[in-house]
């Protein structure tokens, strides 16, 4: 099913059916503040399993974030944060950036690295925020397959190649080719590990 929702002022009837969508273990493919991707409810572990199966990837390997309202949300799946970290995850989000912490007892295992670590993420998205305020859980935040990125950009192009492996494709305009800038926070130094759309300078 393909959805068109208002990337400024989101229409709540669809936001209530893509979250009840979410609840039932469905997977949809969203905007967000840097290019669409896949997604699922973060407690649906059958729906995270489904996600690594469209990806072809171990989920035990890969590499899986997630994304949350704002920052007290966030704080909930992270080990403590102190005062310094807090000051730069304040400052830059919401916006283009995946932060790698330390992961919370409430975090599925299935999402942890082995190292017991986390991907989170805040965007800034009107569409996202919506959802995640309406599902109260963080939402999965996986790249779409392949190497087509350009093709990724059109809503309607990604529904016509997922809509049979996934249950909504959101129409929320056009996206970005450029992925989120991933920085490191588990040690002392904060390191960016992978340079995106976001300026990072801490």
């Amino acid at each position: 099913m393909l959805i068109q929702i208002h990337p400024q002022n989101p229409q709540p009837r669809l936001i209530k059916q893509v979250v009840e969508c979410l609840k039932d273990g469905g997977i949809i493919v969203y905007p967000t503040d840097t290019i669409y991707g896949l997604g699922c409810d973060i407690m649906q572990h059958k729906s995270v399993e489904r996600i690594c199966t469209i990806k072809n990837i171990e989920c035990t390997k890969a590499q899986l974030s997630f994304i949350c309202k704002d920052l007290s949300h966030l704080s909930d799946y992270t080990k403590s944060i102190d005062t310094p970290l807090y000051r730069m995850l304040k400052h830059y989000l919401p916006g283009p950036y995946t932060f790698i912490l330390p992961a919370s007892k409430v975090v599925p295992k299935i999402l942890q690295s082995k190292k017991s670590t986390i991907g989170l993420r805040v965007p800034d998205n009107f569409i996202c925020q919506h959802i995640l305020t309406a599902l109260d859980n963080p939402i999965l935040s996986a790249s779409l397959p392949g190497e087509m990125v350009e093709e990724y950009t059109d809503p309607e192009v990604i529904y016509e190649k997922f809509s049979n492996q996934v249950d909504i494709v959101i129409d929320g305009g056009i996206g970005g080719i450029e992925p989120s800038t991933v920085v490191d926070c588990t040690a002392d130094q904060w390191v960016i590990t992978r340079q995106g759309l976001g300026e990072w300078e801490a």
